[in-house]
This record gives C-alpha cells, structure tokens and sequence, in this order.
C-alpha cells in the first residue's frame, strides 16, 4: 500500500439517470455535493454535468463553466478533473445492421470533446481508450483522435488520466507512450465492471496494474456493489482509490446513498483503518505530478 491514499470523487456521470434522488443534476448541485466531498476527504473531484431538466448527459460549455465555478469560488484546492468521455457513443438505426447512425448517437470532433478543458484548464481531464459495447451502444475511440485530444490537452497544460476498460486498452496506453501522444509513465483508472468490460475482479485488477509501465500511478474501481470492495481491494495492491454517485448510488446494500460526501467518509474510514494516511488536494498534486496552484 502507498503511504497516503488519493481519494477521487465521481460526482454524478453520464450513464442514464439513477431513482436516487439525491444524486445531483444541476451545476449548482453538483458543485454543492461536490465541495462537501472535497470536505469530507476527496482530494480530487471528477465532473461531469447533466442538463438540468432532463437529466441527461451534457458537453454543454455554459453547465461546466458553471459547476467549475462554483467549485473554484468556494475551495480553490481541491484538485479537479473533468471528463472528455462524451462524443464517442456509436447507436446504431439498425443493431442488426449497425452500418447508420441513430439519434442517440454523439459522434464528436477531439476540438469539441476537449473544448471545456480547454477553457477551465483543470489540473486534470480524463482519456478514455475504450472501445466496448457499453449502455446498448458502442463506445468508439480511434488512434487519431484520442492523439489529437491528448495534444491539445497537453497544449493547455492538463494532464490526462489515461482510462483502461479493458486489457487491450493498457496496450494502446504503451502505444500511444512509446509515439509520443501521451507522457509516460501516465496516470491510469480502471473502469471495472461496466457492461461488456473488464471485470471486477481481484484477478483483473493485477492483470491491469501489471500491465502499467513502471512508476504509474493508478486507481481502480468497480461499478455498483463492486464500488466499495474494489476500492479496498485497489489500496491494498498499490493504487489509489475512487467513489462516487457516478458508478454507484447506495451506501450499502439497498439504501440509497445521501450524499457524495457520505460516501467519501465511508471510503475514507476503511481506508484510515487498514493505516494509510488520506491524501490532501496538495499531496495530491505531488504524488501525480501535477502543476502547482
């Protein structure tokens, strides 16, 4: 186990709309629950942001600006990443012959997926390297356009974490390392347990960290009711660790979580007990590597 643990919290997602009523929707609510998390330990906030009366999923420039800065008025340290997994779900008209686009799809170019990172510089943006049927669809993540998000986010000074959901996906990572897209040895999170992924699974999760090059700094999680044994599981292998109404929505089995936050200091709990130290949002930017506020 690494001394001081990394706890990340991942406030609200992209994935359909959960029947927890207090997982947050708004940009007013997502900053709220998030800088409570921050309180309650999180020394990083990973952000997405839904519309406001649907519910659903958004890359809205004018949400993110919004929630960000909210955030950033209240609690200029704690350290935030901002996702860039939109703009890469395939839907097909057809699914038995998937060769035309349905509605649902969002096919975006790098520019726009990385547009809000662009414009807030977070510390951190996410990279995902997945391709997998994930909620009925594709996810799509072609070579040239992941190099061409990795270069702008470089660009503007923002480090990606590099998403692994599946094997296959550390060997693009080492790919795309060894050409120069991406600086290695890279920041990594294990998606575990969505859909038609890698599972999770003790076995998995080693096969993943044994795959990274040396010297990475890495978390894994798992979705659902993997969250918590995933989490424990990733601090005692070496990583760091993740929560959030993002992947799961109770605190234990079959009660809804309150908060992001009561999630946070159930994590923070365990993970105090086993006797590592939680990390702050500065510890954060030094085990990472991160720029300094």
């Amino acid at each position: 186990m690494q001394e001081k643990i990394i706890i990340t919290c991942a406030l609200t997602g992209a994935g359909p709309l959960s029947t927890n009523p207090n997982q947050p929707i708004t940009p007013r609510q997502i900053a709220e629950s998030g800088l409570a998390a921050a309180e309650a330990g999180a020394a990083i906030l990973h952000v997405h942001v839904r519309d406001p009366e649907t519910g659903v999923f958004s890359g809205d420039l004018a949400l993110y600006e919004e929630a960000v800065g909210l955030i950033r008025d209240q609690n200029k340290d704690v350290v935030l990443n901002l996702t860039t997994g939109l703009g890469s779900g395939f839907y097909p008209v057809d699914p038995m012959l998937p060769n035309a686009a349905g509605p649902e799809s969002h096919i975006w170019t790098a520019e726009k997926r990385v547009e809000h990172v662009l414009k807030l510089k977070p510390e951190i943006c996410t990279l995902d390297l997945v391709t997998a049927q994930v909620f009925g669809g594709v996810v799509i993540s072609l070579e040239p356009v992941l190099t061409r998000m990795a270069e702008l986010v470089r660009n503007a000074g923002v480090k990606p974490e590099i998403e692994l959901f599946d094997a296959g996906d550390a060997v693009l990572a080492k790919h795309l390392i060894k050409n120069g897209a991406l600086d290695g040895p890279g920041i990594y999170s294990f998606v575990m347990g969505l859909n038609f992924t890698v599972p999770a699974d003790t076995e998995s999760m080693m096969y993943l960290r044994n795959a990274l090059p040396s010297g990475a700094q890495w978390q894994g999680f798992g979705i659902g009711r993997n969250q918590y044994p995933m989490a424990i599981q990733s601090c005692l292998l070496g990583g760091h660790v993740r929560v959030g109404m993002e992947d799961n929505v109770y605190i234990r089995k079959g009660v809804f979580a309150n908060s992001n936050a009561e999630q946070v200091t159930k994590v923070r709990r365990l993970v105090e007990e086993l006797g590592p130290q939680i990390a702050t949002s500065d510890d954060a930017r030094k085990i990472l590597g991160l720029r300094q506020h």
